[in-house]
């Protein structure tokens, strides 16, 4: 469970960090390419995918 956390986290993360590039202008090929909406969704989405990994990998593990 804390893997699969941490892994789903860092998905988003990563997708997030795409949308923002996108969003900035940075990451050309789509209609997401220089729209500012599209920039604050990934941040929200990297803070997220973060806030994911933490606990994943923070949590204790439970004991059988």
């Amino acid at each position: 469970m804390r893997a699969g956390l941490a892994i789903v986290g860092a998905l988003i993360l990563l997708a997030g960090a795409v949308f923002a590039g996108q969003g900035l202008g940075k990451i050309p090929g789509s209609f997401m390419t220089g729209d500012m909406r599209w920039f604050w969704i990934g941040s929200a989405m990297v803070v997220v995918g973060l806030a994911l990994g933490v606990v994943g990998l923070l949590r204790p593990a439970k004991r059988a």
